[in-house]
């Protein structure tokens, strides 16, 4: 009776086996060619997260021509056959986790292939040699050429693409990343990059400049400089290591650069009496010998033209706009491209706040000025909260764009428009928002439904009625119609 239970129990378990489901592992399969943005698709991969970038590049003024070696740590979030790499040189060598890999290019994607799949969720090493001339590479689709070629040397820089004409990158917001950047020139050039300057090693007639960013950075504000600069470097006076760099010259321009320079240290404090505890542990700037067209907030040391000083004019209120991206862009980055009134809004309402703060122009004035242009003007027919790809940097998104914060403080009142934000700039600090986020957190703090005033700021193609609700003081009195003033000179 025993035995017979036994062989039948057997029996069951065996067909219970050969019944029961196989788990099948899918195949590893390739990364995106994208990270997913609506505007740009190509931008970013997908398939990988990186952790770290080891960039090293040779610069030579007089050929022009651009060496490099750089190393990527990432981490897996698929099973991969293959990844991208956003790049425009020639890859002369890739491998993975020390192993030779395959390459081919699409445009200005690297296709990697690595001799075994790379697992989920698991870390993994790309070291990829390569060479070119940087101003020479044309990549179709993209908006801009990062690569300015100096008298005296050359400047990389961006947005919202940058990283393909010098290092290989996960180029999008989305994936930041820590940086080591070493940048070899003539060693009568300086080299400047983002971070702090950990070592600079004379080696013939070469001079190797090594800088870190330890604090997460998204791939457009990394950037390289070399030329003739006059580079000073010191402590602000709350201690924080600040490099500015001015290209040498004596016309008034370089002058008045350096004098509004030096004040950045006065200007970041400042910032961080409004918005919150600076989040870098540098500072500093960079004005080089040539024409870049606009002015760009690099990470711990935003990059200008030297136009904005065009005559010897004092211009501090570029200094204040690329430095208050430090908070709103570089901290806290935009989820997808079309989020930029989260960067360029609130960069350029800090503007406002120092001319109100330091004898000028208030903030309402600033606006009334702005609300006096005529409904029928094309600055109120974009819709900035959603500007369309090539467009995230059209003058309304800066202007009309501070206006919104105004009119949010208006609404809501200081004590808590300030809450907001600087509740914001904590909550997603080192990371990604979208303007939907801003929404909701504002409407949290302020304790009401905001939800039908940033609709008709952001994403109404008109101008807004002056009532109330919509953020003007009771019983306002709208200028006489003006005509729309255009920015002089783009600052990003």
């Amino acid at each position: 009776m025993l035995r017979t239970k036994f062989l039948l129990t057997t029996a069951m378990t065996s067909a219970a086996v050969l019944l029961a489901p196989v788990a099948v592992t899918a195949a590893p399969t390739p990364g995106a060619p994208g990270i997913g943005d609506p505007y740009y698709p190509t931008y970013g991969n997908g398939g990988y997260d990186v952790k770290s970038y080891d960039i090293g590049v040779r610069y030579q003024p007089d050929s022009k021509k651009l060496t490099g070696t750089t190393t990527l740590v990432a981490t897996a979030t698929q099973d991969l056959s293959s990844f991208d790499l956003d790049f425009g040189l020639t890859a002369s060598k890739v491998t993975v986790d020390g192993r030779p890999a395959q390459t081919r290019t699409d445009g200005f994607e690297l296709i990697v292939t690595p001799s075994r799949p790379l697992h989920r969720h698991a870390p993994f090493v790309v070291t990829v040699e390569y060479s070119g001339t940087p101003s020479k590479v044309t990549i179709p689709g993209t908006t801009s050429t990062p690569w300015v070629t100096t008298p005296t040397g050359a400047v990389g820089l961006g947005e919202p693409e940058a990283s393909a004409w010098w290092f290989p990158a996960n180029d999008h917001p989305l994936d930041k990343a820590t940086y080591r950047v070493a940048i070899t020139a003539p060693s009568d050039l300086s080299a400047l990059s983002n971070g702090n300057l950990v070592s600079k090693q004379t080696t013939g007639a070469d001079t190797t400049w090594t800088w870190v960013e330890k604090l997460p950075q998204a791939t457009y504000l990394a950037f390289m400089a070399i030329g003739r600069y006059d580079v000073l470097s010191g402590r602000s006076a709350s201690g924080l290591p600040y490099t500015t760099a001015v290209a040498q010259g004596t016309s008034p321009e370089y002058t008045a650069a350096k004098k509004n320079l030096a004040q950045t240290g006065e200007v970041v404090d400042w910032l961080s009496k409004q918005w919150g505890r600076y989040p870098f542990d540098a500072i500093g700037g960079v004005v080089p010998d040539g024409e870049i067209g606009y002015a760009l907030e690099d990470q711990t040391r935003p990059v200008y033209d030297t136009a904005f000083w065009r005559g010897g004019r004092d211009n501090i209120s570029v200094v204040v706009h690329e430095n208050a991206h430090q908070w709103f862009g570089d901290s806290v980055s935009v989820h997808h491209w079309r989020d930029m009134w989260l960067n360029e809004g609130f960069a350029s309402f800090s503007e406002w706040l120092w001319s109100e703060q330091h004898a000028g122009k208030t903030g309402q004035q600033e606006f009334d000025a702005l609300y006096a242009k005529p409904a029928n003007d094309s600055f109120w027919s974009m819709v900035i909260g959603e500007p369309g790809a090539h467009h995230e940097f059209d003058g309304p998104v800066y202007d009309r764009g501070a206006m919104v914060a105004q009119a949010l403080r208006n609404r809501v009142g200081d004590a808590t428009f300030f809450r907001i934000i600087r509740s914001w700039v904590v909550k997603h600090r080192y990371g990604n928002a979208r303007i939907e986020d801003f929404v909701a957190l504002a409407s949290k703090v302020a304790k009401q439904d905001l939800r039908h005033f940033f609709q008709v700021w952001l994403f109404t193609g008109e101008k807004p009625a002056p009532t109330v609700e919509n953020g003007f003081p009771p019983d306002y009195k709208p200028a006489a119609p003006k005509a729309a003033q255009q920015r002089s000179l783009p600052r990003r």
